[in-house]
């Protein structure tokens, strides 16, 4: 029976976490630079993601940790830190979507005052001879100051951390209620209470085949299709092992709920378990564990409809 069926369905979305080397890079950037707002950056989903619509049982407050985004306070995000991001409508200066700056400028997602992710947009110069999407790039500051040196309607997005390197990424297109990305085999992923817009690249679970040591996980967003994120998971994130954000599993493995398994403990709020084949022989490590489908026929990307999660049959 797939997961989108079971009981506890309806939880909030996984947010995810920034990874602890990513939290120190950012905040040493920051306090080296005489620009920098805040004192530490998030990666690609930095605030609980506001529309997942996952299969499986979720935690209820696992969001993408700052391995994928910034700060680390509790359970609760699944596009970055664990800290949940205040309402930033008050800190918009422009749309993303929109690109409504001056000509000569770009929108920019950046960290307010005191803030340790991105969770306010603001018009920046675009820099001269700008680089283009995929091309390599290079924060202006520090990694959550708004400025970098992409091309307009991109951003910035890290790879190398300590070296303040990255990729350049583009926004998505379309709305938010009808969100698109040009550059091939990507997904729009929306985070930070919607200030972070970015077209990710898209992977397969069963074979994790992300650059740069990343995860491969649902995309938050609830599309279907699978997202490369920081890897937040430490020496924690084997079978078995708590969890309280969609990033703080091994590669292979994902946080959800532990009625998954009788190994996990049931007072958890998650549980890293694996992927699996839903067309291969069973290797799920659990007692009594079987491959269950991850989304119901017709819902997941084409290419990723035997992905299964491990897990207790469903009565």
């Amino acid at each position: 029976m797939p997961l989108r069926t079971l009981p506890l369905l309806a939880l909030a979305a996984c947010a995810l976490r920034p990874a602890d080397d990513f939290q120190a890079s950012a905040t040493e950037a920051t306090s080296t630079s005489a620009a920098a707002t805040s004192t530490g950056p998030i990666t690609p989903t930095s605030e609980p993601a506001t529309g997942i619509t996952a299969s499986p049982p979720l935690p209820t407050t696992t969001e993408i940790e700052p391995s994928t985004g910034p700060s680390t306070t509790g359970p609760g995000d699944t596009t970055s830190p664990f800290i949940v991001p205040p309402d930033a409508g008050d800190w918009l200066e422009c749309d993303q979507w929109l690109e409504d700056c001056p000509a000569g400028e770009k929108c920019m997602p950046y960290a307010s005052e005191e803030s340790v992710f991105w969770d306010s947009t603001k018009c920046v110069p675009v820099a001269p001879n700008p680089d283009g999407v995929g091309e390599p790039c290079e924060p202006i500051g520090s990694w959550i100051g708004g400025e970098d040196t992409c091309a307009e309607h991109s951003m910035c997005w890290t790879e190398d951390f300590d070296a303040l390197a990255g990729t350049c990424v583009a926004f998505c297109d379309g709305s938010p209620d009808a969100p698109t990305c040009a550059p091939p085999a990507t997904l729009c992923t929306v985070s930070g209470s919607g200030v972070l817009s970015l077209c990710l690249p898209m992977c397969d679970p069963l074979v994790q085949n992300c650059s740069n040591g990343d995860l491969c996980i649902p995309d938050p967003n609830g599309s279907g299709g699978f997202i490369c994120v920081l890897d937040a998971s430490g020496e924690e994130g084997q079978a078995f092992d708590p969890c309280e954000y969609a990033n703080a599993c091994d590669p292979g493995l994902y946080c959800v709920l532990p009625e998954l398994a009788t190994e996990c403990a049931p007072e958890l709020l998650g549980c890293c378990l694996p992927f699996c084949d839903l067309a291969a022989a069973n290797t799920c490590p659990g007692q009594d564990q079987v491959c269950l489908p991850w989304l119901e026929e017709g819902q997941a990307q084409p290419g990723f409809e035997d992905v299964g999660i491990c897990g207790l049959p469903m009565p």
